[in-house]
């Protein structure tokens, strides 16, 4: 049995200053751990690492986003960032924010029957103006690039995606239509994930709403359960039927957004 968890930490120093890293591991025990918005290059991360391998990709911007892999059994390989063919292919050079390639968004991990594949996917800001890199670079370069993984082996892939795909998928759908979150265009990019046959893990086991990981600060929202689910994990179709579990860890806290799991019968 393999259990993979996915966390954006909002800041992984800040979850150990909390006491709160050893607590989650000693209590979920993952075998494989994915990280976003880590905040912080390797020699400023002081977690115990235990027997866990860890792999960073750091953004290059001081105390920004950023991902990490860590695991019990050590990658076959890993590649950081996109490979340069996707990256000409749909002209990921970023905008007027900066370049997404330069944030340590995504971390490839193979291991022996499956890729791991964590993501932290460009906000598209209040004003919807990271819209277009979304919608015309990102979002196709991540779906190209699993789909070119997915050639050698099944792809498990999961993180902070920075939608919720349907009205199931948040406490409040109505007023938030078209807004940060909830456009048209960034749902469309999720569904074409769906489209090309990668199963979102928790609706095969969860239905409806109420299932969130990530809440505001504002309003007591986390204590009423009024938030959004944005954070996933997606599989190959091929290796849907191993997994065996999927989970949503809202009592684990430390960050804006909690954990989120799934199980494979390995």
């Amino acid at each position: 049995m393999v259990k993979i968890y996915s966390w954006n930490v909002n800041g992984i120093r800040a979850v150990q200053k909390k006491d709160l890293w050893n607590s989650f591991i000693v209590a979920e025990n993952p075998d494989i751990i994915c990280l976003q918005e880590i905040k912080a290059k390797p020699d400023q991360v002081n977690i115990e690492l235990g027997e866990y391998r860890a792999v960073w990709n750091s953004a290059e911007k001081p105390g920004y986003s950023g991902t990490a892999i860590l695991s019990k059994a050590s990658p076959l390989q890993v590649v950081t960032g996109f490979p340069e063919d996707i990256l000409k292919a749909y002209s990921v050079t970023g905008d007027t924010y900066g370049d997404p390639n330069a944030e340590g968004r995504v971390i490839a991990a193979e291991f022996e029957k499956f890729w791991v594949v964590t993501v932290y996917t460009p906000n598209a800001k209040d004003d919807l103006s990271r819209i277009p890199l979304r919608e015309k670079q990102w979002d196709p370069a991540f779906l190209a690039y699993c789909q070119q993984l997915e050639r050698t082996k099944p792809v498990v892939f999961c993180g902070d995606l920075n939608v919720a795909h349907t009205e199931d998928d948040l406490a409040n759908p109505k007023p938030n239509r078209g807004k940060r979150g909830f456009t048209d265009q960034e749902r469309s990019g999720f569904q074409n994930f769906v489209d090309a046959g990668f199963v979102d893990s928790l609706r095969m086991f969860k239905q409806g709403n109420g299932y969130y990981s990530w809440w505001s600060h504002f309003a007591k929202s986390r204590e009423r359960n009024v938030g959004w689910r944005i954070d996933y994990f997606l599989v190959s179709p091929t290796i849907a039927e191993h997994v065996i579990g999927a989970a949503i860890h809202a009592d684990v806290f430390g960050s804006d957004h909690c954990p989120v799991s799934v199980t494979l019968d390995y």
